[in-house]
């Protein structure tokens, strides 16, 4: 027992960060930082939000669309664009640009209340239990640990448009839709890890913008929070259509 016991000590101190005293506290990052990662947060939580009313507006008054979409990305574009010194106007295009994407997938949502309205509050809950555990293994993890991962991400982005724009090619293949979908989720929650260490990285080396910071994270939890909503209601459908075949049989 003692051999196993030793074994695994030395696992977890060879992992650096992951030990007890890693996450009583938070010594590699300084108190400038970890104020401004408050704030990301805070920022996030709003644009969050945001997103839910535009959500609830598509569902009153059906906006959501090709439209909003457009003007969501015109948003994010001209939010990139301005100076950061202007945190009042860039912070009202991050909500617009929220408001605008909740609308966009609003759509989707209005699906899953209709068929089932437990898979939102399950996609939400899941969605936020995944990016807390994955934004606090990039906090606690040494510093420019998972940075590394930015060219392996980017390659899985890459290969995830082609798989969007081969699947425009084999309509109909499920397969391949499958697989499209669970390898999105992979990338978009390694992208979690990567982008909270690089904010935390660049706030070391002075970047404290956290109204780009936090639409990044924003970008990332939605990513996921579509993906998970698909998957649900997939997986709903075809035990439905199970329970269907039974019945006939």
């Amino acid at each position: 027992m003692d051999s196993f016991s030793s074994f695994f000590e030395a696992q977890s101190s060879s992992r650096g960060g992951w030990t007890y005293e890693s996450l009583k506290n938070f010594r590699q990052i300084s108190p400038v930082v970890q104020s401004h990662l408050k704030r990301v947060y805070l920022t996030l939580c709003c644009a969050l939000a945001a997103a839910a009313v535009g959500a609830y507006l598509h569902i009153l008054w059906n906006i959501g669309g090709l439209l909003t979409a457009l003007s969501c990305f015109g948003s994010m574009m001209w939010l990139l664009a301005s100076p950061p010194r202007e945190v009042n106007k860039r912070v009202g295009l991050l909500m617009a640009a929220s408001l605008l994407e909740g609308a966009s997938i609003g759509p989707l949502i209005e699906l899953a209340i209709n068929l089932d309205p437990s898979v939102i509050i399950t996609a939400f809950v899941g969605t936020a239990v995944a990016f807390g555990c994955f934004s606090a293994a990039a906090v606690v993890a040494k510093r420019r640990e998972y940075l590394y991962l930015g060219g392996l991400l980017s390659s899985g982005l890459s290969i995830l448009i082609w798989l969007q724009f081969a699947s425009s090619f084999f309509a109909g293949s499920t397969a391949l839709f499958k697989f499209e979908l669970y390898f999105g989720l992979l990338v978009f929650l390694g992208y979690i890890i990567f982008d909270t260490q690089q904010i935390i990285e660049r706030a070391h080396l002075g970047d404290l913008d956290y109204v780009k910071h936090a639409l990044t994270l924003f970008v990332d939890f939605v990513a996921v929070f579509v993906r998970i909503i698909i998957i649900m209601l997939k997986n709903s459908s075809e035990r439905s259509e199970k329970e269907k075949k039974k019945r006939r049989y």
